[in-house]
């Protein structure tokens, strides 16, 4: 299996990443990738973009280095209903929209799995948010039974994170049941590296040996094929 595509990726306008927007995308120019989605975390992350970061995010070229690039965030889950910190005034500027869950976003939160469960549900209607972040997370657990059915029917896809295998490894475990439900129910998938440096553009490899594992259907995951990352572009009027 091959990932043509980078969609869930951080620059320094995230201030715990370590490369311009010019060297991330080089580097997946470098690595021969299709696109790239810079998605710079919302608002409620320690050390987040300015104010007018994602409202400008319209001055971007459409393709640096010959690679397409989409301008979008890694919103985050900020309360136990499926709040974000997404803002009305800048969904315009917005093409793809990761949603994910972090501590610090969460930290005046009672977190529960019934909590948990009940926020993934909520953003499973939200209609701007195209992406599930890394939601193998150990510390924020869900009913992977109840919610993936609804993330399917809601057009959503299931991320499956190269970082977990970094920096979240407990959450290893989790990221295989999900992945197992997914092929189950035929839920479509993406592969991103959630990138904070320019080396990590286009590393997949954990992700991809998980998936070989378990068998897990090609035409199940989005950015395997220049062709199936376009049609669900052209389902969501993101133009390319």
């Amino acid at each position: 299996m091959n990932i043509i595509a980078d969609m869930h990726t951080h620059t320094i306008a995230s201030t715990h990443a370590y490369s311009t927007l010019q060297e991330m995308a080089h580097a997946a120019a470098q690595k021969g990738l299709y696109a790239m989605a810079v998605t710079d975390h919302g608002y409620a992350m320690p050390g987040a973009p300015g104010e007018w970061y994602f409202m400008n995010l319209k001055v971007l070229p459409r393709y640096i280095d010959g690679v397409l690039i989409l301008r979008g965030e890694e919103t985050n889950v900020t309360d136990m209903d499926g709040g974000t910190d997404l803002v009305e005034k800048e969904y315009g500027s917005l093409e793809w929209v990761v949603a994910s869950m972090h501590d610090r976003p969460l930290a005046n939160c009672k977190i529960s799995e019934e909590a948990v469960t009940r926020a993934w549900l909520s953003i499973a209607r939200n209609p701007k948010v195209n992406v599930i972040g890394h939601s193998g997370s150990e510390q924020f657990k869900y009913d992977y039974e109840k919610v993936i059915p609804e993330f399917k029917r809601n057009g959503k896809l299931v991320e499956l994170n190269e970082g977990t295998f970094y920096c979240r490894r407990d959450s290893i475990p989790n990221c295989v049941k999900i992945m197992l439900i997914c092929k189950k129910l035929r839920v479509p998938i993406i592969v991103n590296s959630d990138a904070h440096f320019s080396s990590r553009v286009g590393d997949f490899k954990n992700s991809l040996n998980l998936l070989k594992e378990i068998d897990f259907p090609e035409e199940l995951v989005v950015n395997s094929s220049v062709v199936r990352l376009q049609s669900y572009l052209r389902q969501r009027a993101i133009e390319f």
